[in-house]
């Protein structure tokens, strides 16, 4: 039974996004070859031990820091809150959830002012923070664009083995679900929740954690994508490319999915949709609709359910991953389960069509 996260009596911190995210590195040297040179990340600034790099159209110092360690694992996902109180409010009521927290006014990197960082109730390592130093935003750059540019840190998504802990705990903090996945018998297997107004700056997504699933970048058009795949095979690694190109059901966007040297994983995303009215329905998935991962019904590969990045605690030691007790997605939708469908079959035992559709026939 879930156990679920106390909401403190404090008001939650007023989140912005999801700004940046620390990311632990065995070998910074092939890390910046991947993330400069292949994907053409910008450099903020660099030393022996770390890389600051942000996106075309970000003017806050970086939106990833590389920094090298003895473990590959993720040091922080890092949100920006709307004024300097609200670092004050993200300290207090963590501490009223009884979470360790470590409060740092000169920032735990560059190019970041007063911020705390909290070991949340799921064991993620959170930052908030609103003091930055502004970059020239390379907007109007042409002579610096890219035919597979990355724009804008987009979202993170984050492994948990409860998933309705999570999403309750998330919504206390202020964020909303735009999208979510369950079965017939009420398990939820992924939850999309954003501040911005996009369809997610975090997902839940169902399994053995906590542990990063992905960092995610937009580019312009699903062509910038569709490059970043030619420029990989003409590089010769194309095995670092996990899954994709493809459009998933879920948020609609065209989507991009590679690893790392480290076997971190990135997403590169685009076209997804405008969340930001007050009413904004939330669409629930069928875990059997095969559709959902994939808009054009390809199978996802197992690698994409099972591997994730380990996160670190304020103390830079990985945190212990807790297995998921409900059933995983991808028990029930990888291999020849039957589970799956793509057009979903009415009682009688018919395929069942959209509304003016049918197949051979022009609408």
């Amino acid at each position: 039974m879930t156990n679920f996260v106390p909401t403190p009596a404090a008001p939650a911190p007023d989140i912005v996004r999801c700004a940046y995210m620390e990311i632990v590195v065995t070998d910074l040297a092939r890390s910046r070859e991947f993330y400069v040179d292949v994907l053409g990340l910008h450099v903020t600034e660099e030393d022996d031990n770390t890389i600051y790099l942000r996106p075309l159209e970000e003017f806050i110092h970086h939106n990833l820091v590389l920094r090298k360690g003895p473990i590959a694992a993720v040091a922080a996902f890092a949100y920006r809150v709307k004024s300097p109180a609200e670092v004050d409010a993200a300290e207090t009521y963590y501490k009223e959830l009884g979470c360790r927290t470590e409060r740092r006014k000169e920032g735990f990197t560059k190019g970041i002012g007063d911020s705390v960082r909290v070991e949340d109730p799921l064991g993620f390592p959170y930052e908030f923070f609103y003091d930055v130093e502004h970059v020239e935003r390379l907007t109007q750059r042409y002579d610096l664009y890219s035919a597979g540019e990355l724009v804008r840190l987009d979202h993170f998504n984050q492994v948990t083995p409860d998933v309705p802990r999570g999403r309750k705990y998330l919504e206390d903090l202020g964020f909303r679900v735009s999208e979510d996945i369950k079965d017939s018998d009420g398990v939820t297997y992924a939850a999309w929740m954003h501040r911005k107004q996009t369809v997610h700056d975090t997902a839940l997504t169902g399994g053995n954690g906590p542990r990063m699933h992905h960092v995610a970048f937009a580019t312009h058009e699903k062509h910038n994508i569709i490059q970043i795949c030619d420029k990989m095979g003409a590089l010769r690694i194309s095995d670092r490319i996990e899954r994709g190109p493809g459009r998933h059901g879920v948020s609609n966007a065209f989507y991009l999915y590679i690893l790392d040297p480290d076997g971190h994983r990135i997403e590169i995303y685009t076209q997804d949709y405008y969340t930001g009215d007050p009413d904004n329905p939330t669409i629930t998935w069928d875990v059997h609709d095969n559709q959902r991962r994939d808009w054009w019904g390809n199978p996802v590969v197992p690698s994409w359910y099972t591997e994730a990045s380990l996160v670190l605690d304020l103390d830079g030691n990985p945190q212990p991953v807790v297995e998921r007790e409900e059933k995983s997605e991808m028990a029930v939708t990888v291999g020849a389960d039957g589970f799956s469908y793509t057009r979903k079959q009415d009682d009688d035992g018919a395929d069942s069509q959209p509304q003016g559709f049918k197949l051979g026939a022009q609408l």
